[in-house]
């Protein structure tokens, strides 16, 4: 299967890779949480070429994930801003923090703190149980594959 069909496959992480699935997606995304909005400084902050970050910007608006927003009109200036398909997407980044900070880190230590702005504290998320409240490991978990739903056309 060539990575243009993935999300053809009848599987969520696929469909979601379709969209999501490549460094600069991630890392536009990041900055988009991190509430930058605009082409030049989206550029500024990844790295990314032109044209890449116009495609990736093109894919999340036509995806629904970002909205673009006009706010100049002369000349036609444009942001680009997190939708709710969007801020779904903040356990996902958060989770790659966590992990970039606990595996990919040099001795200096993590490059971003993510604070609590309620109490202040410095926080380091992790997954619970939204029924019972337990703090959730890989091995806690499992998936069955259900049987009682169509598959994709």
């Amino acid at each position: 299967m060539r990575w243009s069909e993935i999300d053809q496959q009848d599987c969520s992480v696929a469909q979601a890779l379709s969209v999501v699935g490549d460094r600069w997606t991630m890392l536009i995304l990041k900055e988009s949480f991190m509430r930058v909005r605009r082409f030049e400084d989206f550029q500024e902050r990844t790295g990314a070429p032109r044209a890449v970050l116009a495609d990736r910007l093109e894919t999340l608006v036509d995806n629904g994930v970002l909205e673009k927003r006009r706010y100049s009109e002369r000349p036609d200036r444009f942001e680009y801003l997190l939708t709710e398909k969007g801020r779904d997407l903040w356990p996902v980044l958060i989770s790659l923090l966590r992990w970039g900070d606990r595996w990919m880190t040099g001795k200096h230590g993590p490059p971003v703190e993510v604070r609590h702005k309620t109490c202040g504290h410095a926080v380091h998320p992790e997954l619970a149980c939204p029924e019972c409240g337990d703090w959730l490991q890989a091995t806690d978990m499992e998936a069955k594959y259900r049987r009682d739903r169509a598959p994709l056309p």
